[in-house]
């Protein structure tokens, strides 16, 4: 059995025509129709490198290392591709990794720092071992940005666009910082053609020589900036996206970031303690009129990166690969863009972020074309991708076997997911539980908290931590809250002795 992972970078669960018929996705619609769609899957942290370290190592970020954005995954860490390299599969990676910083130091180097990054003569001799993936092709910008370089820059310099630096942003590039919604790189030439294609020519690769395989797709879009080329940049009117809105007086029994975000100008300074960034600890207000504009552009890159994913979902029907590969679409976290009357993404965690797309399409599978409300975990995928191969999975991991659950031979793999967020030694660190019908959210440090009760409030505007009402229901998750935590330990290896 292969594995096809495909997965986008911040991608709110609604946002696929399954799900919002305002949008156009008809490649991950046919997906669906194809397999089951999860509508109750959820990352492990609200930030990429330590979800996207969790999605090769089946550990929460608080046990593999990478617990932040600005850390890296210790090389020492086992992954699933090193299973897979075992087993004799071929092991690939063509995208967007972030499990290293933007920023080398002697003690924690990094590939992909800014100068290493553009550092194009590496490049041409490097395309792996990388954390479990024999081979490698690899960028970190997202749109314009100036973290461009690595293997799409090669890719573009052989495409014959020498001019590659007028679609990026200043230093690296020339384009001004600021510009957004239209990109006026050809679609030729952007990553998404890039991705497509090479995913595309392993898979003949892999096609040819009936090598088996673990092969990941990462795409870019649609994390911010908000750019995307014509006709896509037009595609979606401003004036017809719905803008989710805040709901009067939602924060009142939030934590102060929550508060702080509705502020013109808050002073935040007791979050940012190391000196360097922390998502979503800011003003969150905006200008409606922009809003949807740039909800237009989101839409946009969705519709465009579906084309793509489609092109490899093509390649791999006409290969016939069809019968002997799971193939699951996910992203690592989601986004706000109105709801809650924030904005990206932040320790605010609601379902718009920390809620997933996730379809599932396999051999063997009962009722494609449903819906399941199953609970997924990202720290699931090791485990269960290497059970659907009838490989044995590696000591330390902390996920759940999901394979009887995707094939509809199972109704449930877990009744809970656990979500972390720590993104600042000494300031921001929430852990939230989350069951089949509310969710809890604890701060350290803190005494507020957040209690939802989902099957009656799933919008969560009303905070009932301190209701009185609900202390039993509190009690009750409290207590759950601590039995996941603990069952969350990894197993790091069996016991062999008495002593």
């Amino acid at each position: 059995m292969n594995i096809l992972l495909i997965t986008s970078d911040q991608h709110h669960w609604a946002t696929i025509g399954k799900n919002t018929p305002e949008i156009a996705t008809p490649n991950l619609d046919r997906l669906c129709e194809k397999g089951i769609c999860f509508n109750r899957a959820y990352t492990v942290n609200p930030t990429c490198t330590p979800t996207r370290a969790s999605i090769i190592t089946g550990k929460y970020p608080s046990q593999h290392g990478a617990w932040t954005l600005g850390t890296k995954l210790p090389e020492s860490e086992p992954t699933v591709g090193d299973e897979f390299i075992k087993a004799g599969y071929r092991t690939a990676l063509v995208g967007k990794a972030h499990f290293h910083p933007l920023n080398s130091t002697e003690l924690y180097p990094s590939l992909e720092a800014d100068a290493v990054m553009m550092d194009l003569d590496f490049w041409k001799k490097f395309n792996g071992p990388f954390y479990g993936f024999q081979h490698v092709e690899l960028a970190r910008n997202h749109t314009s940005e100036y973290h461009v370089g690595q293997h799409y820059v090669l890719w573009l310099e052989k495409k014959g666009c020498h001019n590659w630096r007028d679609y990026f942003q200043q230093p690296t590039g020339n384009m001004n910082p600021s510009h957004e919604l239209t990109w006026d790189i050809p679609e030729e030439y952007h990553y998404n053609t890039w991705i497509a294609e090479r995913t595309n020519a392993l898979l003949d690769e892999y096609a040819k020589n009936k090598d088996p395989f673990f092969l990941w797709a990462s795409f870019f879009d649609p994390h911010p900036p908000y750019l995307v080329p014509e006709p896509y940049a037009s595609m979606y009117d401003p004036d017809e996206v719905t803008v989710p809105k805040l709901h009067p007086r939602e924060h009142n029994l939030n934590s102060p970031f929550h508060k702080l975000s509705q502020d013109t100008n808050p002073d935040t300074s007791q979050y940012r303690l190391s000196g360097f960034g922390i998502h979503g600890v800011h003003s969150h207000l905006r200008d409606e009129a922009h809003l949807r504009k740039q909800i237009a552009v989101y839409y946009g890159m969705i519709t465009m990166m579906d084309k793509y994913i489609g092109q490899i979902l093509d390649n791999l029907e006409a290969r016939g690969l069809c019968d002997d590969t799971v193939v699951v679409f996910t992203t690592d976290h989601g986004h706000f863009f109105g709801h809650h009357g924030l904005v990206a993404k932040g320790p605010f965690m609601y379902e718009d972020l920390i809620k997933l797309p996730f379809i599932v399409s396999c051999p063997e599978q009962q009722e494609k074309g449903t819906v399941s409300s199953a609970i997924q975990s990202l720290v699931d995928l090791p485990e269960t991708f290497l059970s659907f191969c009838d490989l044995p999975l590696p000591d330390g991991t902390s996920g759940v076997n999901q394979k009887d659950v995707w094939l509809g031979r199972t109704k449930e793999a877990r009744t809970w997911a656990s979500c972390e967020h720590h993104h600042e030694r000494g300031s921001v660190n929430v852990r939230t539980y989350i069951n089949a019908t509310h969710k809890l959210s604890l701060y350290d440090h803190m005494q507020h908290g957040e209690l939802f009760d989902l099957a009656n409030d799933p919008g969560e505007t009303h905070n009932r931590w301190d209701d009185p009402d609900y202390a039993k229901v509190k009690a009750q998750l409290l207590y759950e809250f601590a039995m996941a935590e603990i069952r969350k330990e990894p197993k790091f290896m069996p016991r062999v002795a008495d002593a």
